[in-house]
């Protein structure tokens, strides 16, 4: 069974949310949108659009999306079917979350590593 496929999204805590997504835009050129994120859209090796993105997002240091977590970023990965790999993770013993979503963006679900850190999975929409 395939599980991780790729890097969905890269998300991370901030005390000052705003001023940081304004350092990572002015010096490293991150395209940050209103939402507090930026989109990259992946290209082949000769740089021709290919189907996929990755979300890069600072999130405010107190909020509850990370939560149980208390890690300072949580990380999204791409996966082929999210139902049958998370009945495979409670099968081995992992911390899945009992919690799943569904919805225009996709399937998620999340599981608790060892070290605590949550981790996002996700099932792109078909095309995506």
């Amino acid at each position: 069974m395939q599980r991780v496929t790729g890097i969905g999204g890269i998300f991370f805590r901030a005390n000052d949310p705003t001023k940081l997504r304004a350092w990572y835009q002015r010096h490293l050129g991150i395209d940050v949108q209103d939402w507090g994120g930026a989109v990259f859209r992946w290209a082949d090796a000769a740089g021709n659009p290919t189907a996929g993105t990755t979300v890069w997002t600072v999130a405010e240091a107190g909020g509850t999306f990370f939560a149980p977590s208390t890690a300072a970023f949580m990380i999204n990965y791409r996966v082929a079917d999210l139902h049958r790999l998370v009945a495979t993770l409670r099968a081995e013993g992992c911390n899945v979350l009992d919690r799943t979503e569904e919805s225009e963006y996709g399937k998620f679900a999340w599981v608790i590593d060892p070290e605590g850190n949550k981790v996002e999975l996700w099932e792109p929409p078909p095309g995506q």
